[in-house]
């Protein structure tokens, strides 16, 4: 007996809260589906809302309207079968999946383990499910569940699995931070492998506020082989044959009625839907297999920043961006990441020089305008910066020069900036790194201040990772650029290393301490000194309240400044081997 069937799996990028646009573009990608003889396709984890929805869930009117749109999704299923991504409301509300089938709603699946760590909120707005719905279409029994539902042995793809699922399709909103991929395709290899069962995982694209998604739909077959590979950060529909017939399955019983058990104490209950073949299903050739290799590395985060800045932008409905161009690598790397998301017609650089600003520095931003292809102003700080000097000069009379008088400068470009900003629509693209931001080596309402932080996540020594890469995509920003001791320019033969730790030494702390919470202690016996510990351990801590006040920016790390790390604004709290300070 032929046992075929031809998913399709749709990573689509959404926008949150367009209901009617993301029910067009899921409308669309059905059609592209049925064209090419898919019997089932997947969309990703609340598809129509757009993911994630965070509050707007809490609005009645907002969830009735997502209601309405599920129901013009159904009606566009004519001859297929598909899975997409809803909130349900049942008495309580649902992360749902929606199984259609030949323009009717079959059944819907509501997500059972919700998480609630890092930057997911879940159950803030859901209640957990409990239905377990097993569709079997042209001999062959489908489970459906939602992204969390994949992570757990003993949940519910082991119920579906049990209960004689062949194929699990497993829809996904699934944010990326570097190193993750990797991780989440052994994971997806292994449930494949321990319910001897083909695994096909869709997941989303796009960037929504400070989170990027990065698609790399897979399939993986009953041996934990990787069978089919979507494209990385962009829509992509993967289209692939199974073909079960051939299979030789290798159904661990043991091993699924182990986790079986365990997910039977979540009290899922199970129906079986039966539903019709598509007509002529069996009529068409086979497709070939297709497998993309994934990005990894520097081109993996320079895609990620490079489509989260896009998408926040043409999200947000603005169509230019406007940069202080400072002739260092930040501005560079910022400009370079706009350019290529944006196009370079749609970038304004802005030179602001001051009595400090070096030749060498208007130069070096020049270079990498003209190598960008982006329009560049100039601006001379030098007149307001007299006129400020002047008007404080007699309550600053006696008092020893320093911060205060040096962080008019950044403050009086964050104006220039924003009155562009202002007059022409632009949005100001920041241009601080997380190393800056960590420490509060930045200005408040000066260089911190911006519409989006591009470069929010990135530690400084990454900052020049990217750089580089994208020099070998083409000429942007020059040598010595990456060369030159960094500077903010604000006084005489100032450089970064005044006061901060150099950046080789800093970052690898700030990882330590920021992103994997290890105590003072262990991070010295990682090989810092103490003292330099300590200093960078008091320099995050204090800047809590200038971080909280920053713009978003594309989540990068395992653990962000923002949606991850929320740490409270006043805080006494002193970690061993730090000594107080005043």
């Amino acid at each position: 007996m032929e046992r075929l069937i031809r998913i399709g799996l749709a990573q689509v990028n959404t926008i949150v809260g367009d209901l009617e646009g993301n029910t067009r573009l899921i409308t669309e990608w059905i059609g592209r589906a049925r064209d090419q003889g898919v019997d089932i396709v997947a969309f990703p984890e609340l598809a129509i809302t757009g993911y994630p929805p965070e509050d707007l869930v809490l609005k009645p009117g907002f969830v009735r309207d997502n209601l309405k749109q599920l129901q013009v999704v159904a009606g566009a299923t004519k001859g297929i079968s598909v899975v997409v991504g809803f909130v349900d409301e049942d008495g309580d509300l649902y992360n749902a999946a929606a199984f259609m089938h030949d323009g009717e709603i079959k059944a819907v699946y509501h997500k059972v383990f919700l998480p609630n760590y890092g930057v997911f909120d879940e159950q803030r707005y859901f209640a957990a499910g409990h239905r377990c719905p097993i569709f079997e279409l042209s001999g062959i029994k489908v489970g459906v569940s939602i992204c969390e539902d994949c992570w757990y042995p003993s949940g519910p793809m082991a119920w579906q699995a049990h209960h004689g699922a062949e194929l699990l399709i497993n829809i996904n909103g699934s944010p990326y931070h570097a190193g993750k991929r990797g991780p989440r395709e052994e994971m997806v290899a292994g449930r494949a492998a321990d319910y001897g069962a083909f695994v096909a995982y869709t997941n989303l694209i796009g960037g929504q506020d400070e989170l990027v998604f990065d698609g790399n739909s897979v399939i993986f077959g009953p041996d934990g082989e990787l069978l089919a590979h979507a494209a990385s950060f962009r829509e992509d529909l993967l289209v692939y044959d199974l073909d079960l017939a051939t299979t030789a399955f290798h159904r661990p019983h043991e091993k699924i009625h182990y986790e079986a058990e365990g997910a039977a104490r979540l009290e899922l209950e199970v129906t079986e839907v039966p539903l019709a073949a598509p007509a002529g299903a069996r009529t068409k050739p086979k497709i070939a297999a297709r497998i993309e290799t994934p990005l990894d590395g520097a081109a993996e985060i320079y895609a990620a920043v490079v489509l989260g800045t896009g998408d926040y932008i043409h999200k947000q409905q603005f169509q230019k961006v406007v940069i202080g161009m400072s002739g260092g690598v930040d501005s560079a790397l910022t400009a370079a990441i706009a350019a290529d998301a944006l196009g370079p017609e749609n970038v304004i650089g802005v030179r602001m020089s001051s009595r400090h600003t070096s030749a060498e520095s208007l130069e070096d931003a020049g270079l990498v305008a003209e190598a960008l292809g982006i329009q560049l102003m100039d601006f001379s700080i030098e007149p307001p910066h007299r006129g400020f000097e002047e008007i404080l000069a007699p309550v600053f009379k006696g008092t020893k020069p320093g911060v205060a008088e040096e962080n008019l400068q950044p403050r009086i470009r964050a104006t220039i900036l924003h009155a562009l900003s202002n007059k022409f629509g632009y949005i100001v693209l920041s241009t601080g790194n997380k190393s800056e931001l960590a420490t509060g080596y930045g200005t408040l309402y000066g260089d911190i201040a911006g519409g989006y932080a591009v470069l929010k996540d990135i530690t400084k020594t990454t900052v020049y990772e990217l750089c580089r890469y994208r020099n070998s995509l083409g000429p942007a920003i020059p040598e010595r650029v990456l060369t030159k001791p960094p500077s903010a320019e604000l006084k005489p033969d100032q450089k970064d290393s005044d006061s901060l730790p150099p950046y080789e030494e800093l970052d690898p702390i700030l990882r330590g301490y920021v992103e994997e919470d290890l105590t003072p202690e262990e991070i010295i016996a990682a090989g810092h000194r103490p003292e330099t510990v300590a200093r960078v351990i008091q320099l995050v801590d204090r800047s809590e309240y200038k971080r909280r006040q920053a713009p978003p920016g594309v989540k990068i790390t395992p653990r962000a400044f923002g949606r991850d790390r929320r740490m409270p604004i006043t805080n006494r709290y002193v970690p061993n081997g730090v000594r107080p300070t005043s």
